[in-house]
């Protein structure tokens, strides 16, 4: 009997001692809504949630799965100045679905930290680790000291109800508002939304976000970026440095050379100099292996460089293109899944976007 009270006793005091180490000290909390976030596009149309990425005059006009998918804040991100030394978050998240069988809950709902060296690079400092749809939790810890820049970047298969960033009273604290360069614009599948990083920063739209050092809006919606007509209506109402259109993993041939023309013309009659990105999809990491699969590919490439080369004879102009047969490496370990990139695959993806966006962009 003795025995199990010491047991119990020393289990009661371990819980203690945990919830000791996960319990905020006093801290002085900012709401990142009174000063904004990046990659918030349409800012001035109202929305039915503050951090859904569609604005509200979206609903019933997009489908109900581009509509639903819509709510997630991926692409997002809160830039602020502090010299703390303790920086903690306090969100709460849409939907308790916090992981998915192939993506962690830091990717689908965690709250990831970035932030400036004396270079002015950004560098990684954390990211948490939710376990129920209210996270409270230690982003940043004895760190040195310093007044510098960070950015925080949202959950990408979740949604966000509130955000607050929480520093030690007496620390200095500067929210930083969205930054005024055109962004970077990316409508796509499921691999712009996010699947599969193992945390927001590493998908590769947030990767070129960082070195570019411009903002960056993710519109990809997984299963579902199909070059459609009320998505582009709603993409020709931003003033974008450059449109990456990135959709044909959820496409068909036919789809494409049905639908790439008039979307790509809607984007050039209401921008006519904004460049404009045509991405082949990425193969399959096992397409090798894969014959039907790997003719898929091929055909799908196909019917975009026919539509590309058909827009050129037009004479549109702005128009550029990237090629997908090696936006995931040649070694087949770029993707969690064959098809979804894992954060190797991101970091490639990157690497094949940047010159291209660099010529689009010079």
């Amino acid at each position: 009997m003795k025995t199990i009270i010491t047991l119990l006793l020393n289990v009661w005091l371990a819980l203690l001692a945990a919830n000791a180490a996960t319990s905020p000290p006093k801290l002085t909390w900012h709401d990142v809504t009174t000063w904004g976030v990046e990659g918030r596009g349409w800012p001035d149309l109202e929305r039915k949630r503050w951090f859904d990425r569609l604005p509200g005059i979206a609903e019933g006009k997009v489908t109900d799965a581009v509509w639903n998918l819509s709510r997630d804040s991926a692409g997002m991100m809160v830039r602020f100045k502090t010299d703390a030394t303790v920086i903690w978050t306090r969100y709460t998240l849409r939907s308790d679905k916090l992981a998915l069988p192939h993506m962690p809950a830091t990717g689908v709902s965690g709250v990831d930290l970035y932030a400036r060296d004396a270079r002015g690079q950004w560098k990684w400092i954390y990211v948490t680790r939710p376990d129920k749809k209210e996270v409270c939790q230690a982003l940043a810890t004895d760190l040195a000291p310093g007044f510098r820049e960070y950015a925080a970047y949202l959950p990408l298969y979740n949604g966000v109800e509130s955000l607050e960033i929480g520093v030690p009273p007496g620390a200095k604290f500067e929210g930083l508002p969205p930054r005024t360069a055109k962004p970077i614009v990316f409508y796509g599948t499921s691999i712009t939304h996010g699947a599969c990083a193992s945390r927001p920063g590493m998908v590769h739209t947030a990767i070129l976000g960082r070195r570019f050092d411009r903002p960056v809006i993710n519109i990809g919606f997984s299963g579902n970026g199909r070059m459609d007509t009320a998505v582009g209506e709603l993409l020709c109402k931003i003033d974008a440095a450059v449109f990456v259109i990135d959709c044909l993993p959820n496409m068909q041939p036919a789809a494409v050379t049905e639908k790439c023309g008039p979307l790509v013309k809607m984007l050039r009659e209401a921008r006519p100099q904004t460049p404009i990105v045509l991405v082949e999809d990425r193969r399959f990491t096992n397409a090798w292996l894969r014959p039907e699969k790997d003719k898929f590919h091929t055909d799908n490439h196909a019917a975009l460089r026919a539509a590309y080369t058909a827009l050129q004879r037009e004479g549109v102009r702005r128009l550029y293109y990237l090629p997908g047969d090696a936006l995931l490496g040649d070694d087949s370990e770029g993707a969690t899944d064959a098809s979804h990139p894992s954060d190797l695959g991101f970091w490639r993806q990157a690497a094949a976007f940047e010159p291209v966006l660099r010529k689009a962009l010079r």
